[in-house]
């Protein structure tokens, strides 16, 4: 399978920088695998879609400021990049310029956070023990910055801008601090929505993917089958396990707001043959022939070329299914990515 199969232009300028200006204002394109129809609506019109029949699946982890901007003795300026904690102090972490940095040196980011540099780690990743007074998220929040894909351009500087990331790069039902990317399927949803949604008999209930940078991992094989995912950590808890279990018995079908919610799924069904209150890390590539165990419909953004994003939902529907939509959603001026517009398949 070349990786070229899973190429198409896009005009930058549909690139999303900013979200809407609400978050259930942003445009909807609904794909029917049935009739293979394409509507054209908005998120807000997503309940109508809806029924007591589909039970929804979201991603509750939360985005951390993970990018942190320092210095060392010298006054030269570092930037430290949180991607996965690994004990209570201990970071994996990408660093820039890495090259002003060794085993030892220190990093200050304010008067109660600083890094100590350990070692490097794997490829461009290195390992810090993180130094600090207090809680480390109230911490984080007071001197990180969020930790925006890098197709979204900010400046530090504009304070405005930097609370809007803070409010709109986070999902409304966040709850579990970990991810250094968001599930950005979820940020359309408001809390008036959701309450529309259980009104119509529709269950919500949570799974936990901490996303990491590997969301963003280019795919650099020919062959994309030779391409290995970032591991990410999950879980599941027992009244979801029970909700989607039932869910199935019954019948009504899995709803999955977002991609990660749907490695979450898939890969605990592949180790356990029904979703199980667990924890673990998942690797799992979903790419076209994979067989769905347990996802019905899928709530998705529309992605980058040659991604690992485009792959599973080229998976989930007929690919050529798919770059008609992303043709049409490129006529139509859809807005693209993170911040952009959304797709669900149904």
């Amino acid at each position: 399978m070349h990786i070229s199969e899973f190429d198409y232009n896009l005009p930058k300028e549909l690139i999303a920088q900013f979200p809407s200006e609400k978050r259930d204002y942003s445009n909807l394109m609904v794909l029917d695998r049935s009739s293979k129809t394409i509507e054209h609506k908005k998120f807000f019109s997503i309940a109508d879609y809806l029924s007591e029949n589909d039970v929804l699946v979201m991603n509750n982890t939360r985005v951390i400021p993970a990018r942190l901007i320092g210095k060392k003795s010298t006054g030269a300026n570092i930037e430290i990049f949180l991607l996965e904690k690994k004990t209570e102090n201990i970071w994996e972490v990408l660093i820039k310029p890495a090259k002003r940095v060794k085993s030892g040196t220190i990093v200050e980011f304010s008067e109660e956070l600083s890094a100590e540099i350990i070692d490097k780690s794997d490829n461009d990743k290195w390992v810090v023990e993180l130094k600090y007074n207090g809680d480390l998220n109230e911490i984080l929040n007071k001197v990180g910055n969020i930790p925006l894909p890098p197709y979204i351009m900010r400046t530090l500087s504009d304070s405005e801008i930097r609370k809007l990331d803070y409010q709109r790069y986070q999902t409304v039902y966040a709850q579990t601090p970990g991810s250094v990317a968001a599930p950005t399927a979820g940020l359309h949803f408001t809390e008036d929505l959701l309450g529309q949604i259980r009104q119509k008999g529709v269950q919500v209930c949570y799974v936990t993917l901490n996303v990491g940078l590997g969301t963003f991992k280019p795919v650099r094989a020919e062959d994309i089958r030779d391409h290995k995912m970032d591991k990410e950590t999950y879980e599941i808890s027992q009244e979801t396990a029970n909700i989607i279990n039932n869910a199935k018995k019954e019948g009504k079908n899995i709803v999955a707001v977002g991609t990660t919610t749907v490695r979450t799924l898939e890969t605990v069904y592949k180790l356990h043959s029904q979703i199980t209150q667990s924890s673990g890390s998942s690797d799992i590539f979903i790419y076209p022939g994979y067989k769905f165990n347990v996802v019905n419909k899928l709530i998705t953004n529309f992605h980058l070329p040659k991604s690992t994003l485009l792959m599973l939902v080229s998976a989930f529907t007929d690919k050529g299914y798919i770059y008609e939509a992303y043709k049409e959603a490129i006529k139509k001026k859809y807005r693209f990515y993170s911040y952009g517009d959304c797709m669900f398949i149904l």
